[in-house]
């Protein structure tokens, strides 16, 4: 359904990103954070099913600036691999990879003409949750299990739009008493929890729980509906 293109940072730097756009006029835009394993097979799923839903999909590549063309599977040595890439954007002199998000929220909004959401999964959430209370152009956003969204430092962000967030409840990586403690501190944003583990929205993961998953999208795109008219 997409293709690749090129979007053009800040710096200046040419950043790759998937884009899928819907088969009639676009209700307007949804931009897709990656989780740690690139922009791959599952994250050009994702996009293409918000472009089934009439949204423009714009999927940009989070790890071009420490390692360019990462598409990875599911494996513990895939896992270790993006943790390693991760670690090295998030090492980048700030604003690190932030403005490549804000040219896909310019981009989807031109190419759209309407307004734009962001989605996010695992470390995409937290980029998700960042996107909100530091950039501009954004209607709505949703972090999926953002790992690092309920540590102390991200919890005192002030989201900028409307926010819905999914935890796992058996997410060894994000505690649930941390999401807890996120959710007192931000009563503006709709919390849900699945009793599932981290990665429960992948179907190529052993993780993936089909009714979380669902019941996240449905949920998701009820909000992106509400938000993005």
């Amino acid at each position: 359904m997409g293709n690749m293109i090129e979007l053009k940072s800040a710096d200046g730097t040419g950043v790759p990103a998937y884009e899928a756009r819907p088969a009639g006029t676009p209700k307007g835009a949804v931009v897709v954070i990656q989780e740690i394993f690139g922009v791959n097979s599952h994250i050009r799923n994702v996009a293409d099913g918000y472009a089934a839903e009439g949204y423009v999909a714009v999927a940009p590549a989070m790890f071009h600036r420490a390692k360019p063309g990462v598409e990875l599977g599911y494996s513990d040595a895939d896992m270790g691999e993006g943790f390693g890439y991760k670690t090295a954007v998030e090492a980048l002199p700030a604003p690190g990879a932030m403005p490549d998000i804000q040219a896909a929220i310019d981009h989807a909004a031109k190419v759209s003409g309407g307004k734009v959401g962001i989605v996010g999964y695992c470390w995409g959430g937290l980029l998700t949750w960042r996107s909100a209370c530091t950039l501009t152009g954004l209607s709505a956003a949703v972090p999926y299990y953002g790992g690092g969204v309920t540590t102390e430092a991200e919890t005192a962000r002030q989201a900028q739009v409307p926010v819905m967030a999914h935890f796992a409840e058996d997410d060894k990586w994000i505690p649930l008493d941390t999401v807890e403690t996120f959710q007192k501190a931000h009563p503006e944003v709709q919390v849900f929890t699945y009793a599932a583990h981290h990665g429960f929205n992948c179907d190529q993961r052993g993780a993936w729980h089909a009714p979380s998953a669902q019941l996240a999208r449905e949920r998701t795109l009820a909000f992106f509906a509400q938000h993005l008219v």
